[in-house]
């Protein structure tokens, strides 16, 4: 077992598989502080203790205290992914909508799919000895188009040497926030239009153009059988439509959101808010079949710019995209 105090740290570990926390746990693995007073930290976690830097709280430390020592000094790109990853998922509702998750190691991706038809979906009695209906799953035609979102931090080291890193993590969870919208906004554009495999969402039309009733709501949720209606996107003007409505207006129903901040839901999907979608429609989907991410590894950033030139520039970016599942997992209602 490595000792964590006595770990050397090297910008080379960013470039092994899983970064420089995959690396660090392979030398000093956290299962050999089980039922010590280190117990619950991961490896980074360890190293921040070791050299005594405070990332968070009222006694936080000034930037400066990454750049004591060269193996401090390797620590700060970490730092920074996690600030911004942990911003991504403040303001994420992705996991609401997305049924898997699948991480890749190059740019090139092409999903599988499954399209059954009526038949498919009825599984019907299969006699002794008769043919048993096959479901076919093949590749797509067209690759996954990933987009690569990020900022670009633009600052010397003098300027932030003796800014507590608790406000500098403030501005780094802004980042991820950004980066969470965009690509919330890159899955609505898949839902809505497709992922350029001709699977688009077939639209159900409200009863009277530019409202929604509850009778829409009950609509959509016909349409979207056998799939389960049991996630809603709506920008914010449809969000204020279906919160006026007088179903949304129970009186039980106000008095479990006062006592609960928990609001109640249509037909009991979760009520998601999209303000990064145009007015005029909104979206129910079955979250468990919908939708896949594909993400090439998680929070990249320079890292060689920010040990070696302390700052000054450097990129940190998430590259990820969108696929449909099963296309008719997903309905508008416009």
């Amino acid at each position: 077992m490595a000792n964590f105090e006595n770990i050397t740290i090297e910008k080379g570990m960013y470039q092994t598989k899983g970064g420089l926390t995959a690396a660090l746990e392979k030398l000093d693995p956290s299962e050999n502080y089980i039922g010590t007073a280190l117990e619950g930290l991961d490896a980074f976690s360890r190293q921040l203790k070791r050299f005594d830097i405070r990332v968070s709280g009222s006694g936080s430390d000034c930037v400066e205290k990454f750049f004591q020592t060269s193996n401090s000094a390797a620590l700060f790109p970490e730092y920074v992914s996690r600030a911004v990853a942990q911003g991504m998922e403040r303001a994420d509702i992705l996991p609401n909508i997305v049924a898997t998750v699948t991480d890749i190691e190059g740019m090139d991706y092409r999903s599988i799919a499954s399209v059954p038809g009526d038949d498919d979906k009825e599984l019907k009695v299969v006699n002794e000895g008769a043919y048993i209906p096959q479901t076919n799953i093949r590749t797509r035609e067209n690759l996954v188009k990933l987009h690569k979102r990020g900022r670009m931090l633009v600052a010397s080291y003098e300027a932030l040497r003796f800014q507590r890193l608790d406000l500098f993590t403030v501005t780094l969870n802004q980042i991820g926030a950004y980066i969470a919208r965009a690509q919330l906004k890159d899955a609505i554009g898949v839902l809505i239009n497709g992922d350029g495999n001709n699977n688009a969402a077939a639209n159900v039309n409200a009863a009277t153009q530019g409202e929604i009733s509850y009778g829409d709501l009950v609509k959509l949720w016909s349409n979207l059988a056998p799939y389960e209606l049991n996630t809603i996107l709506a920008p914010t003007a449809e969000m204020e439509k279906i919160l006026s409505l007088s179903q949304m207006q129970d009186s039980h129903a106000g008095l479990d959101f006062q006592a609960t901040g928990k609001m109640i839901t249509p037909l009991g999907a979760n009520l998601l808010h999209a303000p990064e979608m145009q007015s005029g429609k909104i979206i129910g989907l079955d979250k468990n079949c919908a939708l896949e991410m594909v993400q090439a590894g998680g929070v990249i950033t320079d890292y060689d710019k920010l040990i070696d030139r302390q700052l000054e520039r450097a990129a940190v970016t998430c590259t990820a995209g969108f696929s449909k599942i099963f296309t008719e997992a997903a309905k508008t209602l416009s």
